[in-house]
C-alpha cells in the first residue's frame, strides 16, 4: 500500500479536468442559438450579411436539433467510451473523443449551414462527447481510496460543468468576430489542449494499492461512504437499483439541459428592464457553470461523507422544487430570485 497519493495521480485527475472543459462545450450553446435564431428571418428564407454572411437564419425549432442530437449521441456513445477505456487506455479515449468534437466544431464553422451543425455540432460533436467524457474519471479514481472517490470524481467531472464559465464568455467573445470564427477557433484550441492533457491520462498500475484514510488513535475505521461490491455489468441490470438510478439520471439530466439550451434566452426574456443583462445573457450560462462544476465538487465531497444515495436523494429534490418554481419566477422577471434556482437546481 502506498503511504501517500504519487503526484502521477493528481496530474491524471486536472489532466481529466482539463479535457472535460474542452467536453463541456455543450453547456454554452445557447450562446450560439441566441445569435443564430430569428423566428422570421428564418421562416422567409433569409441569409445573415457582415461577418456571418452565408450563415441562415434558425427557428427556434432548428437551434434545438443540433443540441437534442448532440445530447443523444453523448449519451449513447459513453458505452464504447467506457469500451475503449477499459480496452485500449484512456488515453486513446479521451483523444480520440476530444479530435472528434474539435473537428466537428471546425466543420460546423466551415460549412456555414444547418447542415453542418447537424454533423458537425451534433453528431461528431456528440460522439467526441461520448468517447472523451467516460475517460477521465476511471482513470483518475484508480488512484484513490473509496474514502476519497467522491471528491476525486467531482473534481473530475466538475470540468465539464464548469466549462460554461469560460466558454460562454469566450464565445461571446468570439462571436464578435463571427460564427464561423467561433467555431473553428474553439476547435483548433480543443485539439491542442485534449492532445496534451489526455496524453497525461493513465490507470494505477498493477498491483499499486491506495492509500487509506487517516484515522485518528483510538478512533475506528471510518465506513466507506460507497458499495465495496465490484459489480459486474450482468449482474447490475439485475436489480431496481439500477433502473431507479436510471430514471433519476433522465429526470436530473433533463433538467439541467433545459437550462443549459435556454440560459441566455432565459436571462434576456426575465431581465428585459435591464439592458446590459439583456446584451450579455450569456452570464447566466457562465454562472451556470460556475455552481454546476461547484455542485460537482460539492456534491462528491458530502456524499463522501452521508453516502452516494443520500447525497442524489437531497439533491433531486432540492433541484425539484426549484424547477417548479422557475415558470413563476420568470413570469415574474426577477433576476436575483432566477439566479438562485439556477444556483441551487443546476
Amino acid at each position: 500500500m502506498a503511504e501517500q497519493v504519487p503526484t502521477k495521480a493528481w496530474v491524471v485527475v486536472f489532466s481529466g479536468t482539463a479535457v472535460n472543459l474542452c467536453l463541456g462545450i455543450l453547456y454554452a450553446w445557447s450562446v450560439w442559438a441566441k445569435a443564430l435564431i430569428d423566428e422570421k428571418k428564418a421562416i422567409a428564407g433569409q441569409i445573415m450579411d457582415g461577418i456571418n454572411a452565408g450563415w441562415p437564419y434558425l427557428t427556434n425549432a432548428q437551434a434545438a436539433t443540433p443540441f437534442s442530437l448532440c445530447v443523444l449521441i453523448f449519451a449513447v456513445f459513453m458505452i464504447p467510451g467506457g469500451k475503449i477505456q477499459d480496452k485500449i487506455s484512456p488515453r486513446f479515449g479521451a483523444i480520440t473523443g476530444g479530435l472528434f468534437l474539435a473537428i466537428g466544431c471546425i466543420i460546423a464553422g466551415v460549412s456555414k449551414s444547418y447542415t453542418g451543425l447537424i454533423i458537425g455540432f451534433g453528431i461528431m460533436g456528440g460522439i467526441g462527447m461520448g468517447l472523451g467524457y467516460a475517460a477521465p474519471t476511471p482513470a483518475a479514481l484508480s488512484w484513490f481510496g473509496p474514502h476519497k472517490r467522491g471528491l476525486i470524481a467531482g473534481l473530475v467531472v466538475g470540468g465539464y460543468g464548469g466549462a460554461a464559465l469560460y466558454i460562454s464568455p469566450l464565445a461571446a467573445y468570439l462571436l464578435t468576430g463571427g460564427i464561423s470564427y467561433s467555431f473553428i477557433f474553439l476547435g483548433i484550441l480543443f485539439a491542442v489542449v485534449v492532445i496534451i492533457a489526455g496524453a497525461q491520462l493513465a490507470k494505477a498500475p498493477p498491483g499499486y494499492v491506495a492509500p487509506a484514510a487517516v484515522v485518528k488513535a483510538g478512533a475506528a475505521p471510518a465506513k466507506a461512504a460507497g458499495t465495496l461490491i465490484d459489480w459486474a455489468p450482468g449482474d447490475i441490470v439485475k436489480t431496481w437499483q439500477f433502473y431507479s438510478l436510471m430514471l433519476m439520471f433522465i429526470g436530473t439530466t433533463q433538467s439541467g439541459l433545459l437550462i443549459i439550451a435556454n440560459a441566455a434566452g432565459m436571462l434576456a426574456t426575465a431581465a428585459k428592464a435591464i439592458p446590459f443583462l439583456v446584451a450579455n445573457a450569456w452570464i447566466l450560462a457562465s454562472y451556470g457553470g460556475l455552481v454546476n462544476a461547484a455542485g460537482r465538487v460539492g456534491t462528491g465531497m458530502y456524499s463522501d461523507k452521508i453516502g452516494r444515495g443520500n447525497a442524489y436523494a437531497v439533491n433531486c429534490l432540492v433541484s425539484a422544487l426549484c424547477l417548479f418554481l422557475m415558470p413563476a419566477i420568470m413570469g415574474a422577471k426577477s433576476v436575483f430570485f432566477m439566479f438562485l434556482a439556477v444556483d441551487i437546481a443546476y
